[in-house]
């Protein structure tokens, strides 16, 4: 080994396991403390733990590609329970694809949501204002992304049921197929076909996002098959990330009063607000990428064909990024930077989608509730890779 280079500390410690799912921030901080780059014996991966080196995996696309799969296994040698997505392609396949995406999704066609999104956000906390306790998950953050985000993309109201249950089907195959993957695949069959279905053009609208995609293809820019994958990859990666999102920032800003207090003073702080709570409580806690050429990351020499293990989690708590103060919620801090939506190609190409709902949602909140707290324990979701809760009862007080 050279001098700038050294063996990467050993962890026996499972990410997996159910109680570093349900409560992950100890193990995260064990990790980060073994190193930026170490080597998890369960999983056989190595763990990109540092914020630099997260950072470096995300940006670099050429030394950790996408078409070995998001998940352990890597699906160009053993290929995975569906054809791969944007996500799972490295260019030029990628290029196109996201051409295609940014085409369609940009500032403007964003900025026309705002209309249509605002007034079910007023029906559903005009509602819940009128009350003194509610839960926030099954209220309001599973609710309203499934009565905009589907409009949006223009598929029809039969078979949105499947929505929920197909992205978790989705990113719970980025971890292992354990006993979280064999649940969520229990009746995936079904909420595959489903979904695909309304990925046809001619089961899409002709004003919404997937009619934008499929014209596309006669423009020649990307295929038919091409085309369902990516209105595909709008339904599975549009709304589980955002109910996990808007959970989370209510249960961040619910154990922060004065944060809260701060907010309804001035509401224009919304979008600091959800940022800061992404980076704190990111709805994205890890997945996988594939090292393509022998290479070394964070003084760690990682041979070809190795995974690496990207916890997203675990970079945006940094203390060398974010100070000592890292693991703590902060209005006054600027979260730009953080890695909850990814970072460099692989961006997720809706977080300015995922971000207006999650700002307007909040500032229908802070107009008509004066308060809000905890009233009981949170329930968090056992999930292979996202962090976020199945249920968060609050208490309220009516603006």
């Amino acid at each position: 080994m050279t001098a700038m280079t050294h063996e990467p500390a050993v962890l026996a410690d499972d990410p997996f396991d159910t109680a570093n799912i349900l409560d992950p921030y100890p193990f995260l901080a064990r990790l980060r403390d073994a190193g930026p780059v170490s080597y998890l014996e369960s999983t056989g991966s190595y763990a990109v733990a540092g914020y630099q080196e997260v950072y470096e995996v995300l940006t670099d696309f050429e030394t950790y590609i996408s078409s070995g799969g998001l998940g352990p296994r890597d699906i160009r040698k053993d290929s995975g329970w569906r054809p791969p997505s944007i996500l799972e392609s490295d260019p030029p396949i990628h290029t196109v694809m996201r051409r295609a995406l940014t085409g369609v999704i940009n500032p403007g066609t964003v900025r026309a949501l705002r209309g249509p999104f605002t007034p079910p956000a007023v029906e559903l906390t005009e509602e819940l204002a009128r009350r003194d306790r509610f839960d926030a998950v099954t209220d309001l953050a599973e609710k309203y992304p499934l009565r905009v985000f589907p409009d949006a993309v223009g598929i029809p109201d039969e078979g949105r049921e499947h929505l929920l249950p197909y992205g978790n089907m989705v990113f719970n195959a980025f971890g292992p197929e354990n006993y979280i993957f064999q649940q969520a695949f229990a009746h995936g069959d079904e909420h595959a076909a489903a979904v695909m279905r309304n990925c046809e053009r001619e089961n899409l609208s002709d004003t919404g996002f997937g009619a934008r995609i499929w014209d596309r293809v006669q423009e020649g820019l990307i295929t038919g098959q091409q085309a369902t994958l990516l209105v595909r990859a709008l339904l599975s990666a549009g709304v589980d990330t955002t109910v996990f999102g808007i959970g989370n920032t209510l249960s961040v800003l619910a154990r922060y009063p004065e944060a809260w207090a701060r907010l309804r003073a001035n509401p224009k702080m919304a979008r600091f607000a959800v940022d800061e709570a992404l980076r704190v409580e990111s709805p994205f806690q890890k997945f996988h990428r594939t090292v393509a050429v022998d290479t070394e990351l964070g003084g760690v020499k990682i041979p070809a064909g190795a995974k690496v293990l990207v916890f997203i989690g675990a970079a945006n708590r940094d203390p060398r990024r974010w100070g000592d103060s890292a693991d703590e919620f902060d209005l006054d801090r600027s979260a730009s930077g953080h890695v909850a939506f990814g970072m460099g190609l692989h961006q997720c190409v809706g977080q300015p989608i995922a971000r207006l709902e999650m700002e307007i949602v909040l500032q229908q909140l802070l107009e008509r509730v004066a308060t809000i707290e905890p009233d009981g324990e949170p329930v968090p979701i056992l999930h292979n890779v996202l962090r976020g809760f199945e249920s968060l009862p609050v208490r309220i007080t009516a603006a």
